[in-house]
């Protein structure tokens, strides 16, 4: 049987996957990517999961890359089987349909800096560090670096801090927009999955659904923009979560927007439609 290097445990509504593999400072093994990708299709697949908090055990995140694999498997075979295993769980992560909070304490290095990126909101340690690592090591950045980094900071930045194998101190990454807050180290997980609890008791479908349209926005044009924004309203109208949260605005009272969405499941069922299928 494998190390259970990836562990989740739900607390309440959300899903909160832990990186356990403090030895190795948590970097990206086979065994961690394909847990990870298990991890990520359970919050995919069951609708009771409303938001996801991921962050690592230890006082590392993530080191990136495994140095032993990277050794034996740099042949264009096994590079390309591993490139093309990693996106059948990162696109899944950064598209999934729920808020995905990342709290991050101690390094982010490489591969695992990309891993920080996939979140929605990124909560981080007052001693957390940023590091490329890339091309210290001739390579290219990957695990969406090359996507999130230009889009979170701007081009300019992002050639600067890659080229240059810089690292980025937690308070300049508050500074740059790259994290959402920046708390003690020994409060990073209860302010990650504070804020993990806060969005899964909003409208957590209507965001995933926002999140998607959102990431077509440095590709599309503003007319096809206004489209999506109606494509989207349409959506999220028929919605049980809009229904409760334009009647808890008329009520003057705070809504339900996880019983709503368990109320409506649960009719589906009761009534033989086809619900989303849980894990």
């Amino acid at each position: 049987m494998s190390n259970q290097v990836v562990k989740t445990v739900r607390e309440d509504s959300v899903l909160v996957i832990r990186l356990c593999s403090p030895e190795n400072r948590n970097s990206l093994t086979t065994e961690l990517r394909q847990q990870l990708g298990e991890a990520v299709e359970l919050a995919e697949r069951d609708p009771s999961v409303r938001a996801v908090f991921l962050t690592g055990e230890g006082p590392t995140f993530c080191s990136g890359g495994d140095f032993k694999m990277l050794q034996t498997q740099c042949d264009p075979w096994p590079v390309h089987r591993r490139f093309r295993n990693l996106s059948r769980w990162l696109v899944p992560l950064i598209t999934l349909d729920k808020p995905v909070v990342v709290g991050v304490r101690g390094h982010a290095v490489g591969g695992g800096m990309g891993l920080a990126l996939t979140g929605d909101v990124v909560v981080a340690g007052e001693g957390a560090k940023f590091v490329s690592g890339f091309f210290r090591l001739g390579t290219v950045p990957d695990v969406g670096m090359m996507y999130h980094l230009p889009r979170l900071i701007g081009m300019a930045r992002a050639k600067n801090f890659l080229f240059s194998g810089a690292t980025m101190l937690a308070q300049e990454a508050l500074e740059l927009g790259l994290v959402a807050k920046v708390v003690p180290d020994d409060q990073v997980e209860a302010a990650g999955l504070a804020e993990a609890t806060r969005l899964a008791a909003g409208p957590a479908e209507v965001m995933g659904l926002a999140k998607t349209l959102m990431a077509r926005s440095f590709e599309t044009t503003l007319t096809d923009m206004f489209a999506y924004e109606g494509f989207g309203a349409v959506m999220a109208m028929s919605n049980p979560e809009f229904r409760e949260g334009l009647s808890a605005a008329i009520d003057s009272r705070q809504p339900d927007f996880a019983g709503a969405a368990a109320r409506s499941s649960s009719n589906k069922d009761a009534s033989g439609a086809s619900p989303k299928r849980a894990a």
